[in-house]
């Protein structure tokens, strides 16, 4: 089977959402995994068919049914979030500014702050983080931070922190 073949898969996929029992029953082709960008809008309109809403969001948010949400997990994903943003400020306070020493751990956080659900998309603590993410994917994994850039990412981490207590206090 090549990667662009659609596989055979049951409607019941959709059993976590409201889908009528003649959909149960009938089978759909939709494409393997990693072609939802290519036949986006084949997607689209097969899984709105099928009437499975979240499915929807997953696809329009283009957020890989890999990650999981927080869901059960939401005193973990406050504990991750805190302990990586205390590890990043703590990584640039002791010197280390080498972007492939900073980068693991500020991905870790971005990701682990999408996968909590109860974060408001437009929070400004995902938005600096992401923005720092950004410049270091620009640089080598040898580039290290000047000082003023340790500085200016020391602060709007901290800001991004003090966001996140008050919106856990909220």
């Amino acid at each position: 089977m090549t990667p662009s073949s659609p596989q055979l898969v049951s409607t019941n996929l959709c059993s976590h959402w409201k889908v009528n029992p003649e959909q149960k029953k009938r089978r759909t082709a939709l494409p393997l995994p990693g072609n939802e960008k290519r036949r986006g809008k084949e997607l689209e309109d097969e899984v709105e068919k099928l009437d499975c809403p979240l499915a929807m969001e997953r696809i329009k948010e283009d957020r890989p049914i890999t990650i999981k949400d927080d869901k059960g997990n939401f005193n973990r994903c406050i504990a991750d979030i805190v302990s990586l943003f205390i590890t990043v400020m703590d990584k640039l306070r002791l010197e280390i500014r080498a972007m492939d020493e900073i980068q693991p751990d500020l991905r870790e956080l971005m990701e682990t702050m999408n996968r909590m659900s109860h974060l408001p998309p437009d929070f400004e603590g995902r938005e600096k983080v992401n923005l720092w993410l950004q410049k270091l994917s620009n640089m080598s994994a040898s580039d290290e931070l000047d000082d003023s850039q340790v500085r200016q990412m020391l602060f709007d981490l901290e800001s991004a922190y003090n966001a996140f207590n008050r919106f856990l206090h909220s």
